[in-house]
C-alpha cells in the first residue's frame, strides 16, 4: 500500500497485483450482465471446503472461442514460453463459474456435460448465468494467487461438443480400479493434466465407490501412482556408471538433477530466498529437505517433490536405467507467485531430456553445482552439509565416497 503500484518498492519490472487487476477487471468488463460467454480451455477446479460438499470452479474466458482458449490453461504449451506475468495474466481472465457439489454425486457434473467438457482436447464452447455480476478484487497481501474473478453459478450450459480421448471414453462407465485406469490412461498416451481432471470429476474407479477428489488430491495422486508403478520396474534396471549432472530453469525456478551409480534413491533440497513474499520474516536462505523413504513413498508429503519425482523415475523408467539422485531446487526472489507444481514436473522433465554435464565423482559435481548456485544458497547448502543434519548428504563429501549403492 505504500509503493501504489507504481514506485516499485519490490523490485519488480512491474506490479503484479495491478497486473493481475487489470486482466480481471478487463474480462468483468466483456461480461453483459450476469452472462458468460466463452470456451472453456478446459480449465476446472474441485475444491476441498466444507467436504464433502465441494466448490467446482469452472473456468471461462469471456469472449475467447474456439482454438484461441486453449492457450488460457495450457502448461505443456506454456513451458518455456510464457513468463510468470503472462501466466497471472491468462489465469486472471478467466471467470469461474461455482457450483457446489456433493463429492458422492460425480454424476451431477457427468449429466450436466460438466465433467466432460473439463477433459475434452479441444475448447468446449459454454455458456454460464450468474447469480451476480463477478467483481474484480485488488488486494494486497504476500504470494499472488493466480486466479480471476468468481461468483456462484445459476446455471452452467455446455453447447459445444467435448472431444474425449477414445481410451477416456470407453474408461467412464468401466468398472475398474482409478489406478488401473490412470495406468491405461498414461500407457495410451493421455497427457497427465487430462487424467488429473479426469480422476478430480469422478470419471476414474469403481462405480460404487467414486467420488469427486479435490485437485490439489488428484494431482499427487496421480504423480504418485504414475510413479510407483514404473518404480517397480526402475529398481530392476542396470544402474548407471557415470556421474551426471542436468539443469535447468524456469518462472525464476533452477534445478540441478544429478545422478549417480547405485540403487535407486531420490533426495531433494529446496532452498528459498529469505525476505520474499513467501519468507518475509527469515533472515537467511530457508532449505527444505525430502526423500524417498524406499518404499515409493516420500518422507513427508510434498506435491512438488512428488511432481519432480515423478518426472526424474519417468526419464529413468525410459532410458531403462536406475541411479541415485539428488535434486536441488533454487527459488530466486523474483518468484513472486504460485502457479502450481507443474512448472516442477515440466523443468524437470526438459532438463532431463538434455545432455548431461559428466563427472568423476559426486564431490566434484557438488563443487560445480556450488559454483553455479547463488552465492546465499550455495553458502546454505555448504553449511546443511557441513552440519551433517542429514546422514546422506554427508557421504557425499568423503573421499571417493559415491553414496550408498
Amino acid at each position: 500500500m505504500r509503493c501504489k503500484g507504481y514506485k516499485r518498492l519490490c523490485s519488480l519490472p512491474y506490479c503484479p497485483l495491478m497486473e493481475r487487476f487489470r486482466a480481471s477487471y478487463k474480462a468483468t468488463s466483456l461480461i453483459t450482465g450476469r452472462e458468460v460467454y466463452g470456451s472453456t480451455p478446459p480449465s476446472v477446479i474441485v475444491g476441498e471446503s466444507r467436504y464433502p460438499k465441494v466448490p467446482v470452479l469452472y473456468h471461462v474466458p469471456p469472449g475467447v472461442l474456439g482454438e484461441e482458449a486453449k492457450d488460457y490453461d495450457n502448461p505443456p504449451e506454456w513451458w518455456g514460453r510464457l513468463e510468470l506475468n503472462d501466466i497471472i495474466s491468462r489465469r486472471a481472465y478467466q471467470v469461474a463459474s461455482i457450483v457446489r457439489v456433493d463429492v458422492r454425486d460425480f454424476t451431477k457434473l457427468y449429466e450436466t456435460e460438466i465433467s466432460l467438457a473439463s477433459v475434452s482436447v479441444r475448447p468446449v464452447d459454454t455458456e454460464s448465468l450468474l447469480k451476480k455480476p463477478p467483481n474484480p478484487r485488488l488486494t494486497f497481501r504476500a504470494g499472488i494467487d493466480p486466479i480471476g474473478p468468481s461468483a456462484e453459478a445459476e446455471r452452467i450450459l455446455v453447447k459445444g461438443n467435448a472431444s474425449l480421448p477414445r481410451r477416456l471414453e470407453n474408461l467412464v462407465w468401466d468398472d475398474v480400479k482409478a489406478e488401473v485406469g490412470i495406468l491405461e490412461l498414461y500407457r495410451d498416451g493421455v497427457d497427465i493434466y487430462t487424467i488429473i481432471r479426469a480422476l478430480s470429476l469422478g470419471l476414474l474407479g469403481e462405480l460404487r465407490s467414486r467420488k469427486l477428489v479435490p485437485t490439489r488430491w488428484a494431482i499427487t495422486a496421480t504423480d504418485t501412482v504414475l510413479s510407483n508403478h514404473m518404480l517397480r520396474d526402475v529398481w530392476t534396471y542396470p544402474s548407471i556408471n557415470t556421474v551426471e549432472l542436468y539443469r535447468g530453469e524456469y518462472l525464476s525456478n533452477r534445478f540441478f538433477i544429478l545422478l549417480y551409480p547405485g540403487r535407486y534413491f531420490a533426495e531433494w533440497l529446496e532452498v528459498w530466498f529469505p525476505l520474499t513474499a513467501y519468507t518475509k520474516t527469515a533472515r537467511e536462505p530457508v532449505i527444505i529437505y525430502n526423500r524417498d523413504v524406499g518404499v515409493g513413498k516420500t518422507l513427508t508429503p510434498d506435491g512438488g517433490f512428488e511432481a519432480a519425482r515423478f518426472s526424474l523415475i519417468e526419464a529413468l523408467w525410459r532410458r531403462g536405467r536406475r541411479a541415485s539422485a539428488l535434486i536441488v531446487r533454487e527459488i530466486l526472489p523474483s518468484y513472486y507467485a504460485g502457479v502450481g507444481n507443474w512448472h516442477i514436473r515440466e523443468t524437470v522433465r526438459m532438463a532431463l531430456q538434455e545432455a548431461p554435464v559428466r563427472f568423476g565423482s559426486v564431490r566434484e559435481a557438488l563443487e560445480f553445482m556450488r559454483m553455479e548456485l547463488k552465492r546465499e544458497t550455495s553458502e546454505a547448502l555448504t553449511k546443511t552439509i557441513a552440519a551433517g543434519k542429514y546422514r546422506k548428504l554427508t557421504e557425499y563429501t568423503k573421499t571417493g565416497g559415491e553414496g550408498s549403492t
